[in-house]
């Protein structure tokens, strides 16, 4: 494992602000930055950065650690592949003796890009190999691409055969329990034999930001199903948070960006010179991906399929997209279902039919108000009154003053409706809505007081009183980590038996573990026993006691009394319902034997 003196050199040359800020912006408050949270969807921004101590912590969700503990859980990695993606970010060299490294780590992300690598290869050779591959590579040329665009994309084809990758990947070292973690095989129930998770399909691999393949999608040449095959989530993917051509969008995307529904699209639009689309990934729009784009770029142009279910994928795309704060806008294509049919139908002037689209493109508002004039005969009263209704029920969701009154303006128009009697609708429905977002936020909080729904700590429901009893205690030795030497030294009487809820002992274990004698210790460490939810937990033990200026020792010896007697309490009531579960199995016992 990593020694705790190179974990010190990266956290000390990783500048928490500048990495963080490479996520999501921030705003300098005072001594500490603020920002939008990259973890979760909010208008408000709850997220803090603490420079001075080198944190950060989501006032919302609870996310919480240090620059590791952020890496760990935005890029989905594990601790040591946290650790290697900083150090060789800050050029530091991390030395270790690669046998037992592997040992230690089992199947992991750098395994799995290094397979993928070679897989890759793999399919794309295939895909001119005129034994295999040539029905896959005339079905991708009749689509309309060249040799340079596949090429560029790095396309392959998967042959139909049981064992073809499985048995090229098997020479080349890796082992089917590998091959398995990186979805690139699945074992048969009958022999145990690893066999080709893709075959028979057109191969469109998945490549990041920083230019690894990640994953691979899958398409049939004919009508048979599933027609998209995908790669799970995997220890080096995550399907939530990547976007197909992201990694050749990113730098030409600043000023506005096109999110098509498939990787056809999207390779299409590129031939023609629109590099700045992307697709999800076989998936509809997650929080994750929305707040990548706001990374990249200002505006989202939507070009989903005009049926009713990319109508549907539009509505909750504009919902996400515009929660991070991004202009979005959605696409109308007349005389085509999708923008690769639409540019072959125009031939040689289809860059500029479809940039005029582009141009054209319809702000949310728009697109939703025609949506709703389409549903309803607004000549008809009865339908003219649940149009209303919709419509204000769209604007009072809009959190600029401004739009609000714009878009009343609109619809007082459409719907010959007077401004005020629309302005009054559109109030009350926004005070319906804040009355139930505090009802929400009234029931979690009370859930949270009461344990209910705690997946860190689920002993909280036992006993509230004696986890946030431990809870403080923690909080001030991890804050105060003197206090950590002193009891190791023997001059404060605490141990993990004095704990009531399994989280809070291992907390206290594992930190008097990594403290040493003098009260030196890094929370860092803590990553590599403990989970990014976890992380975000003792975050909040250590914020939540921020406010004192001396190490606490007499709230700590007061807090230490107030846990000891909560848990004898707990324990008590424990011991006496087992009793009485004790009298009542010996009182069936003895009724089944009278019998």
């Amino acid at each position: 494992m990593i020694s705790p003196e190179i974990v010190e050199e990266i956290k000390y040359r990783c500048d928490i602000e500048e990495i963080i800020s490479g996520y999501v912006p921030l705003k300098r408050a005072g001594s500490n930055l603020n920002g939008r949270c990259p973890f979760h969807s909010e208008r408000t921004p709850s997220f803090t950065v603490f420079p001075a101590t080198r944190s950060f912590y989501c006032f919302g969700c609870g996310a919480g650690g240090d620059v590791v503990t952020f890496i760990m859980k935005r890029e989905n990695l594990d601790y040591v592949s946290a650790l290697e993606l900083l150090a060789a970010r800050v050029g530091v060299e991390i030395p270790r003796d690669t046998r037992t490294y592997e040992e230690e780590r089992g199947v992991k992300r750098e395994r799995v890009l290094a397979m993928n690598r070679e897989a890759a290869k793999f399919f794309h050779k295939s895909l001119y190999d005129k034994t295999v591959g040539s029905s896959a590579l005339k079905y991708l040329t009749d689509r309309g691409l060249s040799g340079s665009v596949i090429k560029h994309f790095g396309l392959g084809f998967a042959p139909d055969g049981f064992g073809a990758l499985t048995d090229h990947l098997t020479k080349l070292g890796y082992t089917a329990e590998e091959m398995s973690a990186a979805f690139l095989c699945g074992i048969s129930q009958k022999t145990g034999r690893p066999y080709d998770y893709f075959r028979n399909r057109v191969i469109f691999p998945i490549i990041d930001v920083t230019g690894n393949v990640v994953a691979f999608g899958g398409r049939v040449m004919d009508d048979s199903t599933p027609k998209y095959l995908n790669t799970s989530d995997t220890p080096a993917f995550k399907k939530s948070r990547n976007l197909f051509a992201l990694n050749y969008a990113k730098s030409k995307c600043a000023d506005r960006l096109i999110l098509c529904e498939g990787y056809m699209d999207v390779i299409a639009l590129h031939a023609h010179g629109f590099e700045n689309a992307v697709a999800t990934l076989g998936t509809a729009i997650t929080p994750d991906q929305a707040r990548i784009m706001a990374k990249y770029t200002k505006q989202v142009i939507i070009s989903y399929d005009a049926d009713e279910a990319g109508q549907r994928a539009a509505n909750k795309a504009m919902k996400l997209l515009g929660e991070v704060g991004l202009d979005v806008r959605v696409l109308r294509i007349n005389g085509a279902k999708d923008p690769d049919e639409f540019l072959k139908k125009n031939g040689s002037t289809a860059h500029e039919r479809f940039k005029l689209l582009l141009d054209n493109s319809r702000a949310q508002f728009e697109f939703k108000l025609d949506g709703v004039l389409s549903r309803h005969d607004v000549n008809i009263v009865d339908e003219r009154i649940k149009a209303a209704s919709e419509l204000c029920r769209i604007i009072s969701e809009v959190y600029s003053e401004a739009e609000r009154d714009v878009y009343i303006g609109v619809v007082s128009e459409k719907l010959s409706i007077p401004r005020d009697s629309l302005k009054n609708d559109v109030k009350r429905m926004m005070r319906k809505n804040d009355r139930e977002q505090k009802k929400e936020e009234f029931k979690g909080i009370v859930n949270k007081t009461a344990g209910f729904g705690d997946r860190v700590n689920p002993d909280m429901m036992k006993s509230t009183g004696a986890v946030n009893a431990e809870e403080n205690i923690l909080g001030i030795l991890l804050l105060f980590p003197e206090n950590l030497a002193d009891i190791k030294r023997g001059k404060l009487d605490l141990s993990e038996d004095d704990f009531f809820s399994d989280f809070g002992k291992r907390v206290f274990s594992e930190s008097l573990m990594r403290c040493d004698d003098t009260g030196k210790f890094d929370m860092t460490l803590l990553n590599e026993v403990f989970n990014t939810d976890e992380m975000g937990r003792i975050t909040s033990m250590v914020i939540r006691r921020r406010q004192l200026t001396e190490n606490g020792g007499e709230l700590l010896r007061d807090m230490i009394s107030r846990l000891r007697e909560e848990t004898k309490r707990r324990r008590s009531e424990g011991d006496e319902l087992s009793q009485i579960a004790d009298i009542l199995a010996s009182q069936r016992s003895k009724l089944k034997k009278n019998q």
